[in-house]
């Protein structure tokens, strides 16, 4: 008998089986497909406060938002990092002091921030001159964070497996009774059935929350849903520096354009309702051309459709406020607990992933009545590989530890992990050391190390979720890949 079985390993469901197993409950995690495989490997990739938000007055989300960015960017600073976001004044939008009131609530509504505030830029100077269309004169610059969203969601369960929890990837629950103090799930992998016992469920499958609800219950939660699928492109680079854009459109919405793996840029997104199955969404071309048009607006050299080298399309799961536009509809989270037919199940509608932590803790308080466990712990807690005090620093130190490693390299496995780089690199004094080449800098022992220590079951766990290696590698070296981890994992 365990004490909680969490279905969905998003962002939601790792959160909260690490904040569980922390708390010294016995937690089962179970995910059909890979961690972060649909929706939260699918964000555009930013832990913010939501500038936006602050038009339909979700001041309470915007401010929980702004402090979990800087609770968030102490304990992970090798994935998570601030970025200066330039918001041109452009006539026929929302007017300057429209957005200089706003920007002004939002450096202060947080409270204290280790970020620098909002200031005033010339866009006809560089580096956005040239850049940005010639009528762009003026804008105000603020600061917000990128994250990698995927291993956000890896490293919570990598944590909670540490403290005791039992992460199942590749495993759908595919039966819940419910017993007068449990619940009885049937789990099923490509070994077959197996049966769990939980005292209680926490439901955070995302877009499949209603599907699992009915599972349990016979019937959807009273709470409602709306499925609202965003979109993004990648272009080759489309500006110099380290800062982001932030353009208005016609339509109310607004459309990010960020620095995306060093050599492209990533724009993002859209707002569509969904129908249909959420794990086969796909971009449209209908969307493809309003990011190309929403970008084009404000960048000088504009974007073809031959210029997109990838795209990515997720569905959010949001908590149905009746608002008319889906970009409107809020991006708070609710719960909805049913105990009343004995073993209490906890499903989980809407939620970002900047206040995922927050979601974690009082989804937990939801259930404290029904389950004993400890106290609040994951405030000033590092995430693995986070363990630090200052990343630049960390970075000089290994660079001095690893000369031999050539310097695109080193940032990127410092980036994606952290002070456990040493668990890859081990006692290698040189490349060979690493074992098989695969191309670019991808060598045996990092893919050795996402076997055992990341969940990572496929070539395209790796490529993509672990990595954005999926970008930078050739096709024929993709295949190795994919090859390797058939063999392998």
């Amino acid at each position: 008998m365990i004490d909680l079985l969490v279905i969905g390993g998003g962002i939601n469901g790792a959160g909260i089986a690490r904040d569980a197993a922390g708390r010294g409950l016995r937690v089962t995690l179970c995910e059909k497909d890979d961690l972060a495989a649909h929706t939260s490997s699918a964000s555009t990739k930013l832990i913010h406060g939501g500038l936006r938000y602050l038009e339909q007055f979700e001041f309470r989300l915007v401010r929980e938002s702004l402090r979990e960015r800087e609770v968030l960017l102490r304990a992970a600073p090798h994935i998570i990092w601030p970025l200066r976001f330039v918001l041109p004044i452009d006539k026929g939008m929302r007017p300057a002091w429209i957005l200089r009131a706003g920007l002004a609530i939002y450096d202060t509504i947080g409270g204290k921030s280790s970020l620098p505030g909002t200031r005033t830029v010339a866009l006809d100077e560089p580096p956005h001159r040239g850049v940005l269309r010639n009528r762009l004169k003026r804008g105000f610059e603020y600061s917000d964070c990128w994250v990698e969203d995927a291993r956000l969601v890896v490293l919570n369960a990598i944590d909670a497996r540490e403290r005791g929890a039992e992460i199942c990837t590749g495993t759908e629950c595919v039966g819940l009774e419910r017993m007068e103090a449990s619940w009885r799930a049937r789990l099923r992998d490509n070994r077959g059935e197996r049966v769990v016992e939980a005292r209680a469920v926490v439901n955070a499958a995302g877009p499949w929350v209603d599907r699992l609800a009915r599972l349990a219950l016979g019937s959807g939660t009273p709470t409602r849903l709306r499925l609202v699928k965003g979109s993004h492109i990648v272009v080759p680079r489309k500006f110099p520096g380290e800062h982001a854009y932030i353009f208005q459109q016609r339509d109310g919405r607004i459309v990010f354009a960020l620095p995306y793996e060093r050599h492209f840029t990533l724009i993002g997104t859209t707002d569509r309702r969904f129908e249909g199955d959420p794990g086969s969404v796909a971009i449209s071309g209908d969307e493809r051309s309003y990011l190309r048009d929403a970008a084009a607006r404000y960048f000088r050299s504009g974007i073809s459709e031959d210029e997109i080298v990838h795209s990515y399309s997720g569905v959010r799961p949001l908590y149905e406020d009746n608002s008319t536009r889906n970009s409107t509809v809020t991006r708070d989270y609710a719960f909805e607990l049913d105990a009343s037919g004995g073993a209490p199940i906890l499903s989980v509608y809407g939620g970002k992933i900047t206040t995922y932590r927050k979601l974690a803790e009082h989804a937990l308080a939801k259930l404290s009545r029904h389950l004993p466990m400890g106290g609040e712990w994951t405030r000033d807690a590092a995430l693995p590989g986070g363990a630090m005090a200052d990343f630049a620093q960390f970075l000089w130190e290994a660079s001095k530890r690893f000369a031999w490693m050539p310097g695109e390299m080193l940032l990127r496995l410092a980036r994606a992990y952290g002070t456990r780089i040493d668990a890859i690199v081990g006692q290698a004094g040189s490349l060979d050391d690493l074992g098989e080449h695969f191309g670019g800098d991808l060598y045996r022992a990092e893919l050795e190390y996402l076997v055992r220590e990341e969940f990572a079951r496929t070539g395209e766990d790796v490529l993509w979720r672990r990595s954005k290696l999926g970008l930078h590698l050739p096709s024929e070296v993709r295949e190795r890949v994919k090859e390797w981890m058939a063999r392998n994992a």
